[in-house]
C-alpha cells in the first residue's frame, strides 16, 4: 500500500473529452457530448484509485484519455512529472510500456488469430524486452506462472479458455512490458461472481508484489471497497466526491454517493441499515446539461439556489471533498453500506 507522503505517478487535472456527434451546415454548429468535463485525478505507486458511478457517466472515457487512447481537448495529464499530452510518437512509444490497460471484455480484447505465446510476446519483442528466442519463452511461462495459468497452455488460442482465464490473459498481457500504472476498466463485471473474487485478489496481489498503481474502473462498489484505498464518484461527466474508501462508504456526504451506496445488496441486511435511495428521473443528457448542479434535478435535497451555479469539490475533514452546495447541512449517516 501507499504512504500518505508517496509522490503521485499520475496527476490529471481539469481533463476534458468532448465528442462532436451532429454538425451543422458547412461544418459550423451541431451537437457536443460532454463525456469528460474537467475532472482532477491523483494515483500514487502502490494505490488503487476507484473511478465509479452509472453507466454513461464518463468513467470508461476518462480511463482511456488518460492513456491517450483517444485524445483529451483539454486539461494536463502528468506521469511521473511528465506532461503526457505533450509526448510525440516516440514519447508516447515510452509512456505505453509504463502505463496498460486491461478491457473489460476478456473475449473481445484478444486477437483471436492469435496464440497466448504469439499475445504476450509481441508487446515483449516491441519493447527490446526479451534478447533471443530463450528469454522470451522464459519471460512468457514466468509471466503465466504469475497469473496463475499453466505455461503449457501457452500455444493455445483464446477460444479454448474460460473467461476468467482470458481475463488472466488479459492481466498478463498489460504486465508484460512492465508497467507501473495499469487503468482497469470494468475487468471483473463480465464474469461469475465466484471468478471474479478470484481475479480480484490476483490484482491486489499483483498490486502488492509489484507497487502497481490502479486506476479501477467499476459501477460495482463493493468490488471497489475490497480493491482500492480511494474512490472517485463520477455524475454527468464530473466528479462529485472523492476521499479514502472507508470515509466515503461510511460517512458519503453527497446525495448521489448515498443513493449508489443504498443500493449495494446485502446478503443478510443489517437491522437499522438506511433504506434504498429511489431516485427520480432519467439522467440528464451529456448534450446538454443542466446549468448548475448536475444531479439537482433528481436530488432528494435539492433546493433552488443548487440550479443557479454548478458546486466546486470542497475538502472534507477526513481527506475527501465533495461537490454539493447543501453538504454540511445534510445529515451524516453512521453508514449506509458498512
Amino acid at each position: 500500500m501507499h504512504t500518505p507522503t508517496a509522490p503521485a505517478l499520475l496527476e490529471v487535472r481539469d481533463l476534458v473529452k468532448h465528442y462532436p456527434v451532429q454538425r451543422g451546415w458547412f461544418g459550423r454548429g451541431g451537437v457536443t457530448v460532454r463525456a469528460v468535463d474537467g475532472i482532477d485525478l491523483t494515483v500514487r505507486a502502490g494505490e488503487a484509485v476507484g473511478l465509479v458511478g452509472e453507466s454513461g457517466c464518463g468513467k470508461t472515457t476518462a480511463g482511456r484519455a488518460i492513456l491517450r487512447l483517444i485524445e483529451p481537448d483539454a486539461g494536463t495529464v502528468r506521469f511521473d512529472g511528465q506532461d503526457v499530452r505533450a509526448l510525440d510518437r516516440t514519447g508516447l512509444r515510452a509512456f505505453r510500456k509504463h502505463a496498460q490497460l486491461v478491457f473489460q471484455d476478456p473475449f473481445g480484447s484478444l486477437n483471436p488469430r492469435m496464440t497466448v505465446f504469439q499475445t504476450l510476446a509481441e508487446p515483449m519483442r516491441h519493447h527490446g524486452l526479451a534478447h533471443n528466442a530463450g528469454e522470451l519463452r522464459d519471460r512468457v511461462a514466468a509471466l503465466l506462472t504469475r497469473v496463475g495459468l499453466d505455461p503449457g497452455l501457452a500455444h493455445r488460442h483464446p477460444h479454448a479458455f474460460s473467461g476468467g482465464q482470458r481475463q488472466r490473459v488479459g492481466i498478463a498481457r498489460a504486465l508484460a512490458v512492465q508497467p507501473r500504472f495499469i487503468v482497469l476498466d470494468e475487468p471483473v463485471s463480465a464474469l461469475d461472481v465466484s471468478v471474479q473474487a478470484q481475479i480480484l485478489n490476483l490484482l491486489a496481489d499483483l498490486q502488492t508484489d509489484l507497487n502497481l498503481g490502479y486506476l479501477f474502473v467499476a459501477h460495482d462498489l463493493a468490488v471497489v471497497r475490497h480493491l482500492c484505498t480511494t474512490v472517485a464518484v463520477m455524475y454527468l461527466g464530473r466528479i462529485v466526491e472523492h476521499g479514502p474508501v472507508d470515509a466515503v462508504f461510511e460517512s458519503p456526504r453527497h446525495p448521489y454517493t448515498r443513493a449508489l451506496l443504498s443500493a449495494i445488496p446485502e446478503a443478510r441486511p443489517r437491522l437499522g441499515r438506511p433504506a434504498r435511495i429511489r431516485l427520480a428521473g432519467d439522467v440528464p443528457t451529456p448534450i446538454d446539461p443542466p446549468p448548475g448542479c448536475r444531479f439537482a434535478p433528481r436530488c432528494p435535497s435539492a433546493r433552488p439556489a443548487c440550479a443557479d451555479r454548478p458546486p466546486m469539490l470542497e475538502a472534507l475533514p477526513d481527506g475527501g471533498a465533495v461537490a454539493c452546495l447543501r453538504w454540511r447541512e445534510l445529515d451524516v449517516p453512521e453508514s449506509v453500506a458498512g
